[in-house]
């Protein structure tokens, strides 16, 4: 009788578990290279913008690193292979895109092409160079989670302002 009533408290128990949710992991974002926040939700000019852009004002400084922490996969699409410091076309923008199982994309865009520009799991990992591929007025890493077009900035709300002096190990959100 006492190993039926603790099957059953067990198999309760077990049963309770099962209907919790599992937990999401956070993913902590850090700035890519040293640098200044440039922008985040809205242009300097006013405009929309939804995403947090991070600059050190010198085209094809060494060493973009992904921003994501933690050991994620990275699709890479190189649409320029030279050295574009202030822009050359919407469509010309190389990127890193990591695709969370909801959906959710993070973008990485604008560095410039180097021997670590390719597809891969990493944490951390360098992606390029600092520089102003795509729809960019100057070298900068546009960081942006977007999905269906519709853009989250609630990722860096309360962690980055505009104007502040960031480093490699400045968290500048977390993503849910």
């Amino acid at each position: 009788m006492r190993n039926t009533h603790t099957m059953k408290r067990t198999l309760a128990v077990l049963a309770c578990l099962a209907l919790i949710p599992a937990a999401a992991i956070a993913h902590t974002v850090k700035s890519p290279f040293p640098g200044t926040i440039t922008a985040t939700t809205y242009y300097p000019s006013g405009g929309y913008h939804g995403a947090i852009d991070v600059s050190s004002g010198r085209c094809n400084y060494w060493g973009a690193e992904t921003a994501v922490v933690g050991s994620v996969y990275w699709n890479v699409t190189i649409n320029t292979t030279g050295v574009v410091c202030n822009g050359n076309g919407y469509e010309n923008a190389n990127m890193a895109v990591h695709t969370w199982a909801d959906g959710w994309k993070f973008h990485q865009k604008h560095f410039i092409k180097t021997s670590d520009s390719y597809d891969r799991t990493c944490d951390r990992c360098q992606v390029g160079n600092e520089g102003g591929t795509g729809q960019a007025t100057g070298p900068h890493a546009h960081l942006m989670q977007e999905k269906n077009g519709t853009k989250d900035t609630s990722w860096y709300s309360g962690y980055t302002t505009q104007g502040e002096a960031v480093d490699r190990s400045e968290t500048l959100g977390v993503l849910d």
